[in-house]
């Protein structure tokens, strides 16, 4: 497995790594050489390459390619697949010296995740900026590791979508997964029927010169994209334009809230193939990827329970369910799918005895169906444990593997079929000055899983490098920090947010599908409040809480006890300085009682400290109305959460005895 290095602070963490002497300096004499067959990734991953490292050391860094003193000197063996496989080789290896560095790849896809590596391991030291010297030999443990982003519920400019493939390019992401249609929006230009972009977008859409344009850049960083076009169901967006493909009579809408919804396709109508044919024909042409993807989710079936003639249909056809059906209709679109090149992926639903071996179902419910898949013979991707919109913590999903649970008791041969996985990033509560903060720096979590072994597992070093990995992020000009503290300016109506980020630092957004169950929001809904601007994840309360476990442990050093008073202090303090802001702006006036709470949750930590600390037993009243009180402030107000509330109550209950 891959061991950590003193200075190395990169992530994912590579297959092996073997330590060398001293350093290897990046100065104004730095030049790169490049060698063998190599295609134009290979020279625009280098452009690249120089721009980000002058940007992060301030050094001018001239493309002096192939000079004749070169201390960086990159082969390339092969020029790579014209359409990006999934079989291509990603591995390559990376030679740190004092005296140079050397990168070699089989392929340009190891030439973009080595010189990603090496910006990784940039460090500023006594020589000024320099790498560790060092030996890696890294690959991937999966083939397929991709980032959904849905662009149908909230639409994403192309600048917004660039950006993030930058941020997957780092984390060396290789399949942009690009949901591009759902009941709420169609995203994409189709010249064969144009009233779905017309009808059904409310005007945002990407033009298909603009898809050109992702995919190319896509491509240009190692990265597949592969389209998403949800059908029968979740299509209502298709019914505005195309009543006549819907298994009721129109007219439609474009949905604005967020669930489950009846609208399916008429899916025994020769009609509805007719149009699908045509339409995978001209997506097909768009997007070169061999992989196309035709949701299948989420299908009630209600609307095909209540027409006649699709139910006289199931009856001719010995159809027991509406399952039954959807299995009927899939065989016939991954007949369609592979006649125009391509194969069918699709969420677990799709999973049926009928369907081809070679289709690739993708879980969202978790391993049993991955399993399920590969003992037909068919192959699987894990979304589940991944779902970055539903808030959870890094460590939530770095502890969810691919092939755990039920996958790991699959023969070799079967477990060969797991491709890998993707995280999701589900648009329901996220716009263009959010998303890149919903989406960093956990993702680098599920990238690490897909990537590197399955035996990296430190909790506390990947803690330490996504702290990391978020400040390299900001230097590629990825959003995650930047428009975090914008919208605390545009909440506080100034550039003076201290009190408003010491509150925000404390909380978190509520999870799962809390917000979606309360039914007040639709897709015009404002993203304005608190809960939309707080990182998904409190560092500073995961660090509280690590302070107070080894104090509570004896383990702590006065230095952090110190640290813990000085926090704590601060939160007792802040509704001071922040509650006349909190009244003056609507936006804010709904968190004033979590900032009053925060007061009393700060005071009450330093009380059960100065307990601890002469004796360790508190009156048993004072104890019993703090947890009260405690209880209280962990549940959620405004839809937040206030996370150092957990181990404020740790502290309490310890002055039950010495």
């Amino acid at each position: 497995m891959g061991v950590l290095l003193r200075g190395q602070e990169i992530m994912p963490i590579p297959a092996v790594t073997h330590p060398g002497t001293g350093q290897f300096v990046v100065n104004a004499s730095f030049k790169i050489s490049v060698t063998g067959k190599c295609d134009f990734r290979v020279s625009h991953a280098v452009d690249r390459f120089l721009q980000r490292l002058s940007r992060r050391t301030g050094i001018p860094l001239p493309n002096l390619q192939n000079d004749s003193a070169p201390n960086f000197v990159l082969t390339c063996d092969s020029g790579g697949e014209e359409i990006q496989g999934l079989e291509e080789d990603e591995s390559y290896v990376l030679q740190l010296t004092s005296a140079g560095a050397r990168l070699q790849a089989p392929d340009p896809l190891g030439v973009l995740h080595g010189l990603q590596t090496f910006l990784q391991l940039v460090v500023q030291g006594p020589n000024g900026f320099a790498v560790p010297a060092m030996t890696i030999k890294d690959h991937p443990r999966f083939p397929w590791r991709g980032l959904l982003i849905d662009t149908a519920r909230h639409f994403m400019p192309v600048a917004v979508m660039k950006r993030n493939l930058d941020g997957m390019e780092a984390l060396k992401f290789n399949v942009l997964h690009w949901h591009l249609s759902d009941d709420q929006g169609f995203r994409i230009e189709s010249n064969r029927f144009p009233k779905l972009q017309q009808f059904g977008s409310d005007g945002m859409y990407y033009t298909q010169a603009e898809v050109r344009d992702v995919i190319q850049y896509a491509r240009d960083r190692g990265i597949r994209v592969v389209p998403e076009f949800d059908v029968p169901g979740h299509s209502t967006s298709w019914f505005v334009g195309y009543p006549e493909l819907a298994s009721a009579p129109g007219p439609y809408q474009i949905e604005r809230g967020w669930g489950v919804f009846d609208p399916a396709m008429d899916v025994t109508k020769d009609s509805t193939y007719k149009f699908l044919n045509d339409f995978i024909g001209e997506m097909a042409g768009l997007f070169p990827d061999r992989y196309f993807h035709i949701g299948g989710d989420e299908v009630n079936g209600k609307q095909w329970k209540n027409n006649p003639q699709i139910q006289d249909f199931m009856q001719q056809h010995g159809m027991k369910d509406h399952r039954d059906l959807q299995a009927y209709f899939n065989k016939r679109l991954q007949e369609m799918v592979s006649k125009h090149g391509k194969i069918m992926v699709g969420w677990d639903e799709i999973l049926h005895p009928d369907l081809p071996q070679e289709i690739v179902v993708q879980s969202w419910r978790g391993q049993k169906s991955l399993a399920e898949a590969a003992r037909r013979s068919s192959r699987g991707l894990l979304s589940s444990g991944y779902y970055l919109d539903l808030m959870f913590p890094a460590v939530r999903h770095y502890g969810v593997d691919p092939l755990s649970g039920s996958t790991a008791s699959l023969a070799p041969e079967e477990k060969q079929r797991i491709l890998g996985g993707e995280a999701c990033m589900w648009a329901e509560f996220v716009t263009a000055n959010n998303i890149d903060d919903r989406i960093w720096p956990r993702a680098a979590a599920v990238a690490e899983r897909l990537w590197s072994a399955q035996d990296v597992k430190d909790v506390d070093s990947m803690y330490a490098r996504l702290q990391k990995t978020s400040e390299y992020l900001d230097w590629l000009g990825l959003k995650h920090n930047a428009n975090h503290r914008l919208m605390l300016q545009r909440l506080r109506g100034s550039s003076d947010i201290q009190a408003l980020e010491t509150l925000a630092g404390v909380l978190e957004p509520v999870k799962e599908y809390f917000r979606e169950k309360t039914g007040n929001y639709d897709n015009t809904t404002a993203l304005n409040r608190l809960v939309d601007t707080v990182h998904p994840e409190s560092d500073i309360a995961r660090q509280f809480r690590g302070l107070v476990d080894r104090y509570l442990a004896r383990s702590s050093t006065p230095e952090e006890v110190q640290q813990m008073r000085i926090r704590l202090a601060q939160w007792r303090d802040n509704d001071q300085k922040l509650a006349p802001v909190l009244q003056e702006s609507p936006l804010l006036k709904e968190i004033v009682p979590i900032s009053r709470d925060l007061t009393t949750v700060g005071a009450t930590g330093l009380q059960a400290l100065d307990y601890l600390d002469h004796g360790g037993r508190a009156p048993t009243k004072w104890r019993h109305q703090q947890l009260a009180f405690l209880n209280d402030a962990e549940k959620p107000q405004a839809e937040l959460f206030d996370m150092i509330v957990p181990a404020v109550k740790k502290l309490v209950q310890a002055t039950s005895s010495q």
